[in-house]
């Protein structure tokens, strides 16, 4: 999910996932001094790329061959974190705020919230990634931990709201796709005294221990443009026990390989694999072209599995409304580029789509061939 922050004044405000401001990834509307960014996804022993020779007539939902493809069966069946880990290529899913507005979502709710009230929309959109092809998906709890929920639900909700998140995903997924907890920035800033570390640990902690009671399978970091509090969030999602994935936002600086705060990937890696994280990466604020340089720049720092799920495209304002204008074709024809700059499980963020998604998990299954 995705959200912002808008500091102007010393205020605060909250703008809902999806479309305009709050996005199905990502939103950026500066409305003063400062806007951050707080979000809103092996092949077996015998490859088949295409099914031939099987019937045509029932689709397969992840390469639209026959339902019986071996290649995706395949795949599907031998999934699991040791192969993520290993570095084999994985597909992940897209945007998740977008598709709660398709749904009925209102501008300025709370996503999480829906975890509860309509949990079978919750579920709808996470089954649509994986019979689109997602190999790992995640979970509607983005805006989930304490800070980012405030002025919407009460604090003593924020367990409930991110278990019941975990269970939606999990439910959706069905064994067929690893779950990944969704954690998102807090919207406060250390270097203004919004916070301090003690309370920023507390709150991803109640968060964290909240999704894996719900039964996911790892956590996900996400869109952090700051990193010592991505750091943070990083230890406290590990001392769960689960593996850990952990996805900074890189679109500022002269070649847009740096956060919002300054810290490129060079600067950021380590540090988070230091922390704890097993998967490192980026997502949100580039469209995938421009994340081909930030991948080889991840890439260069560590030898494991690489995250990266981009826009599809710029944001674009039409009718009041955010809209990214990058076809699926487009975004797709960036995918090789991407894999040869290192990126091993690869989905999207704003703007992307099922759609998006299924064409991914294509070329996919046609690179482990």
């Amino acid at each position: 999910m995705a959200s912002i922050m808008v500091f102007s004044s010393g205020n605060v405000t909250r703008r809902a996932s999806g479309g305009s401001p709050r996005l199905g990834g990502f939103g950026y509307k500066a409305n003063s001094t400062l806007v951050v960014p707080i979000r809103q996804r092996g092949t077996g022993a015998r490859a088949v790329p295409r099914c031939e020779g099987a019937q045509r007539v029932l689709h397969c939902p992840s390469c639209r061959s026959a339902r019986k493809c071996r290649a995706c069966t395949t795949r599907r069946q031998t999934m699991d974190l040791t192969a993520l880990l290993s570095g084999q290529l994985t597909v992940a899913d897209g945007a998740w705020g977008t598709e709660l507005q398709k749904l009925g979502l209102d501008q300025g709710a709370c996503p999480e919230e829906w975890n509860v009230t309509h949990p079978d929309r919750v579920r709808q959109v996470a089954r649509s990634y994986v019979e689109a092809g997602s190999e790992i998906i995640l979970t509607n709890t983005f805006g989930g931990n304490q800070f980012a929920l405030a002025g919407h639900v009460p604090g003593d909700r924020v367990h409930e709201l991110n278990k019941a998140g975990a269970a939606r995903s999990k439910e959706a997924a069905a064994g067929k796709a690893l779950v990944a907890g969704s954690i998102g920035p807090s919207g406060k800033l250390l270097l203004m005294g919004d916070t301090t570390s003690e309370e920023l640990a507390e709150a991803f902690a109640v968060q964290a221990a909240a999704l894996v009671e719900g039964g996911v399978d790892a956590l996900c970091v996400e869109s952090m443009a700051d990193l010592e509090e991505a750091l943070i969030a990083v230890r406290a999602a590990k001392a769960t026990g689960v593996p850990v994935i952990a996805s900074l936002t890189y679109d500022s600086g002269p070649d847009k390989t740096r956060t919002m705060m300054g810290v490129d990937p060079t600067q950021a890696v380590p540090k988070l694999l230091d922390a704890g994280a097993d998967v490192v990466g980026a997502n949100c604020g580039l469209g995938i072209e421009s994340y081909i340089k930030v991948c080889e720049l991840v890439r260069a720092q560590r030898e494991g599995p690489v995250w990266i799920k981009p826009n599809a495209g710029l944001p674009a304002v039409e009718g009041g409304r955010t809209v990214y204008r990058q076809s699926v074709e487009q975004f797709c024809s960036f995918v090789p580029q991407l894999l040869e700059a290192g990126a091993t499980v690869l989905g999207g963020c704003c703007g992307t789509t099922p759609e998006h998604v299924r064409r991914l998990a294509q070329a996919l299954t046609l690179r482990r061939a």
